[in-house]
């Protein structure tokens, strides 16, 4: 069993048993499903070069599906209901199998209703087939995620009925008076487009209560080690809705591996990790004492919290919540720098000459005029964290990527939304409007543009592929399956597509719910995507 009583699988048959149950955190009853009785589920432990067996045993009244998200499965195997299987039928079984090809730190979670959001994740841990790149004496599986006592449904119907009905943190006149808040005239031309600067995650700590592995603040995770040790830390990110500012008081994090791919060690003292995102981490607690971890929603409407120590039952100091960050002008899209104020800006952020391939209409709010690079930034809210906080320009891979060849076309995706109707798409089309499959050949060398058009991070996961992140920093890209682009910014990644058709969607759950989901049809050449 890990730390947190989780038992962990491995070998070449195993088994998943899904079922609904009253689950308790922090003390208070709710419901959730879980997988072989507990959230989130085992961890399996996989080897590279192995072929598994995994049998999923659906209990529920009620289709379900496994999505192995970061690996590389064939096709038929990568559990999307309606695109690559038909899902796993109320009370029956469905089984897996595929060879693993990789190593590293992934997860697996249902593609089926609102499961991800109830309970339906478990990691996944890649040995490698030879020596392991990263030297450790021990580790812990760290597993964020967000939990609700409200049934999922019902947080939805509440985003469509008021997009920032849960954002408890609004500005307020005595913060404006405080200087807290922004100058008078940037709250004047924020509400004159109807977008709340403060509306940094959908959902936040006033419904939902965070999680590491599975248990609340008051819970208190503890994973265990001996002073001078090296502890490496698998941290995945799990939550369904949330972004999370990770740091230990006290300790250096050195990076070591990003989405289950090695990286050169970059030490720092906070990292932002978004959903779908996994990030492997060595600390060395010198001292024989316990340290908190702590998970800062990054919103700062709440966070989830751990304790490393050389003992059970140990405890320190939780640091209290920092202020809530604000959106700026650069958000939006605009770059002011050098600009006088925005007045007359408003129908240029509309035009669509900035983006033809828009569907404009009620469901894009805005078309961002000036999108930058972001990826040498922070996250939202860590730009003053005044210490070493991870941007995605530090990460590089320690080897050059496994097709070496330039892209021989360029797609750009526009990432568009309307936060006042919560309606969300790719380049203003939902999913649920009907799918407008993305055409690639299989084998061709694309780099894959996305700008985002919003207010608001978006997590992006392509199924089934790994990307090179186009970081514009000395030394081979690292190879991720999610990236966050970042609100008003535009991330650049090449990749090479295999057959099939594969899922390519935000991972924000109630964006992707809601449409902001397409699919890449890859086929080979000669023949004609459909």
């Amino acid at each position: 069993m890990d730390a947190a009583g989780r038992t962990e699988l491995s070998g070449e048959d195993l088994t998943l048993v899904i079922d609904r149950r009253s689950w308790t955190v922090d003390g208070r009853k709710g419901r959730a499903v879980a997988v072989n009785g507990s959230v989130p589920g085992p961890i399996l432990r996989l080897k590279e070069g192995q072929r598994v067996r995994i049998t999923v045993d659906n209990r529920m009244d009620e289709e379900t599906s496994i999505h192995w998200h970061g690996l590389l499965v064939p096709f038929a195997m990568d559990g999307v209901p309606g695109i690559t299987f038909p899902g796993i039928p109320a009370r029956s079984r469905f089984v897996y199998e595929f060879p693993v090809v990789q190593s590293g730190t992934y997860w697996a979670h249902s593609h089926s209703g609102f499961q991800e959001q109830e309970g339906l994740y478990l990691p996944v841990v890649i040995d490698p087939a030879g020596p392991d790149p990263v030297a450790a004496d021990r580790e812990h599986v760290v597993m964020l995620s967000d939990f609700a006592f409200v049934p999922p449904a019902r947080i939805l119907q509440r985003l469509k009925q008021e997009s920032g009905g849960f954002n408890c943190q609004r500005q307020t006149v005595a913060g404006l008076l405080r200087g807290r808040d922004q100058p008078f005239r940037d709250r004047v031309e924020w509400a004159r487009m109807l977008m709340d600067p403060t509306d940094i995650a959908d959902v936040t700590g006033a419904v939902y209560t965070y999680l590491v592995n599975g248990m609340g603040p008051r819970d208190n995770w503890t994973g265990l080690f001996k002073p001078g040790e090296k502890v490496r830390l698998r941290f995945i990110n799990a939550g369904a809705q949330t972004i999370f500012d990770v740091r230990i008081p006290g300790l250096a994090l050195t990076i070591v591996a990003a989405d289950g791919q090695p990286v050169r060690p970059v030490e720092v003292d906070e990292f932002q990790i978004a959903n779908g995102e996994t990030f492997d981490v060595i600390v060395q607690p010198a001292e024989d004492r316990a340290y908190t971890l702590v998970a800062e929603a990054a919103d700062r409407s709440g966070l989830a919290r751990g304790t490393l120590a050389p003992r059970a039952g140990m405890s320190a100091e939780v640091p209290k919540l920092r202020a809530r960050p604000v959106d700026t002008m650069r958000d939006m899209g605009m770059d002011m720098s050098g600009m006088g104020h925005m007045k007359g800006m408003e129908m240029s952020m509309l035009d669509p000459l900035n983006a033809p391939q828009v569907k404009m209409g009620p469901g894009v709010q805005m078309i961002s005029p000036m999108p930058v690079d972001r990826l040498g930034e922070p996250g939202q809210g860590l730009a003053d964290a005044g210490h070493r906080v991870l941007t995605y320009r530090q990460l590089s891979g320690l080897a050059p990527p496994p097709d070496p060849r330039p892209p021989g076309r360029t797609l750009e995706i526009r990432l568009t939304g309307n936060m006042e109707r919560f309606t969300w798409g790719f380049d203003g089309v939902r999913y649920s409007d009907g799918p407008k499959p993305y055409a690639f050949r299989a084998g061709e060398r694309v780099r894959v543009v996305l700008v985002n058009d919003t207010m608001m991070a978006h997590p992006i996961h392509l199924h089934g592929h790994f990307f090179d992140l186009a970081t514009g920093a000395e030394g081979p890209p690292p190879r991720k399956h999610t990236v966050t682009v970042a609100p008003g910014g535009k991330v650049a990644w090449d990749f090479t597509p295999e057959p099939g058709d594969w899922a390519f969607h935000c991972h924000m759950f109630y964006h992707m719910a809601v449409g902001m989901f397409q699919v890449f049809a890859v086929r080979p050449f000669g023949e004609a995507p459909r």
